[in-house]
């Protein structure tokens, strides 16, 4: 007999919900995660991008999280990018009912943010940096927080992100439930782990498999590799182009749409609606590369990639 969400305890609504998305049998990390997170116990899940995670916290909260009085939501998730905030915020939009979720980062207006705050929320997910902003304007409060979230904490450690985390978690509720997520739990993490959970469920997913990836490598002038890229990318279709710098990543996408390839570019100077009608683009097949800076690319879920290029060697 096949795992069901409802065979895991998932509530009836959550099941439905996901079951009109096609959603109908849990990932392994789900499956291993969501009975004792539904539990009301603290998790930490070691998975990789794309295993599911989102669902794996997601269901419990929103069956967990209840409605809150304005300004003091009851769940937070903390995501490293603003791209992984609005992804987590829209899944948990699809399955939540009546909850309110509201998205709140950095390169968008904080006024609207903080209106919706004031009228009440109750799940919030947050880039640190902007929560930070919030807090220190008094217009949102943590410590009616139950259920809190760290995604991909392994990226929040990376990017620098380490001390506003443990300075938010530590204004919620002593007796919150803790659930940290993140490709490894060693190090910087497991002192997280220490210090906020209690007793956790620990929890390891392997990374699957994704079929066969073949590298190739040029050696190529700079000045013959827009040309070399286009090549590529006319070739394989849909392709995710790496460069080292904003600027690059803007001259390498004008130079790619001269070569006859739809091409758009995504970093960080960008605004938060041009990023995210790149993204569109992409996805819909109207831009043949997204070209990126490694560090916009963290959290951003793109499928179909048939490619990605190093136009500049990563670090």
């Amino acid at each position: 007999m096949s795992t069901t969400f409802a065979s895991l305890g998932v509530p009836e609504p959550i099941v439905a919900a996901l079951a009109a998305r096609g959603i109908t049998e849990p990932f392994p990390i789900q499956a291993a995660t969501i009975p004792p997170a539904l539990a009301g116990r603290d998790l930490s899940g070691k998975a990789p991008t794309g295993s599911g995670k989102t669902i794996a916290f997601g269901a419990p909260m929103v069956a967990r999280v209840t409605r809150s009085a304005p300004k003091k939501p009851h769940g937070l998730v903390l995501a490293p990018t603003r791209e992984l905030a609005i992804q987590v915020a829209e899944e948990l939009e699809a399955m939540s009912g009546d909850l309110r979720i509201l998205a709140v980062y950095g390169g968008a207006g904080i006024e609207p943010q903080i209106k919706r705050l004031r009228s009440g929320v109750d799940i919030v997910v947050a880039t640190p940096g902007r929560l930070i902003d919030l807090l220190d304007r008094d217009c949102i409060r943590l410590d009616s927080v139950t259920f809190a979230v760290v995604d991909e904490a392994d990226r929040m450690a990376d990017m620098g992100f380490l001390p506003d985390v443990k300075r938010i978690l530590d204004l919620t509720r002593d007796d919150r439930q803790t659930v940290l997520f993140s490709a490894t739990l060693d190090g910087a993490i497991d002192s997280l782990v220490q210090r906020y959970q209690r007793n956790p469920v620990v929890h390891e997913v392997a990374e699957e498999e994704r079929g066969d990836i073949v590298h190739h490598f040029w050696l190529a002038p700079r000045p013959d590799r827009v040309a070399l890229t286009a090549e590529i990318v006319d070739r394989l279709g849909s392709t995710v182009v790496f460069c080292r710098t904003k600027h690059g990543s803007d001259r390498v996408a004008r130079q790619l749409g001269n070569a006859g390839v739809k091409a758009a570019a995504i970093h960080g100077n960008r605004s938060q609606a041009q990023r995210e009608r790149a993204l569109e683009a992409f996805h819909r097949g109207d831009v043949q590369a997204l070209v990126a800076t490694d560090v916009a690319a963290r959290g951003i879920h793109v499928d179909g990639v048939m490619g990605v290029v190093h136009f500049d060697l990563p670090h």
